[in-house]
């Protein structure tokens, strides 16, 4: 059907959980979903399709950066139809007011990457945005479940040791948190009016210097999570 995903079309549920690691997106499926089937192994890019509390959610692996992000989010937009995108990754935190552990809601993404400049052309600073009724409904969940979660900017690199940029100038401007997938996420989700949304975690602090491990990366950060699917049985 696509050239990474080896699924037929109906295999993907319209909605669907993005994280960016492979184990993550195992753990999710064999955690939270009942009746959970491999959709795909390409690449080792697992993607799995089951059900939460009743709800036919999918879960998809895309990989670091925005390049492997816009691969992904594109095909199971166009070839699969997908049109609610949430992604559930790792940040790492900058603002002095960000803890380690706590959960992200990217309002909004800052990016060093050319994609808004090759999709738009010089001049033109386009903001890539989530999707208000996901952010809304996120942000009200969280409270609910009396989460510590933070809504805001992130900035999205181009490149993972990216000596030469100025994070305090970001910090100083507001930015939350760096990662390297929304931006490609959000811009993609306008030009296919879809609805998209990025829930984050924060596994380290670029600033203190406090990180979590790779294991828990991989098979913990359950409140981001469990929020996404707060979130999905509300749609």
């Amino acid at each position: 059907m696509s050239t990474h995903i080896d699924a037929k079309k109906s295999a993907i549920a319209p909605i669907v959980l993005l994280p960016g690691d492979p184990l993550r997106a195992k753990y999710i499926a064999e955690t939270y979903l009942t009746d959970a089937v491999c959709y795909n192994t390409v690449r080792n890019a697992f993607g799995y399709t089951g059900y939460f509390e009743g709800v036919r959610v999918s879960v998809q692996a895309t990989g670091m950066g925005i390049p492997s992000m816009s691969i992904y989010a594109t095909e199971l937009m166009v070839d699969y139809d997908v049109q609610v995108l949430i992604r559930v990754g790792t940040a790492g935190g900058l603002s002095p007011d960000v803890k380690v552990r706590d959960v992200i809601l990217a309002q909004g993404s800052t990016t060093d990457s050319s994609i808004i400049l090759n999709t738009f052309g010089a001049g033109m600073y386009f903001a890539p945005l989530a999707d208000f009724k996901l952010l809304d409904q996120a942000y009200h969940e969280a409270q609910a479940q009396g989460l510590s979660v933070q809504v805001g900017n992130v900035l999205g690199e181009d490149r993972f040791y990216n000596d030469e940029i100025d994070r305090h100038k970001l910090i100083k401007y507001g930015v939350l948190a760096t990662e390297m997938e929304t931006p490609a996420l959000y811009l993609l989700a306008r030009k296919y009016q879809r609805q998209a949304l990025a829930i984050l975690t924060v596994s380290n602090h670029l600033i203190t210097g406090e990180e979590t491990t790779a294991i828990e990366r991989q098979t913990s950060f359950d409140d981001m999570i469990a929020l996404a699917f707060a979130v999905v049985k509300g749609l």
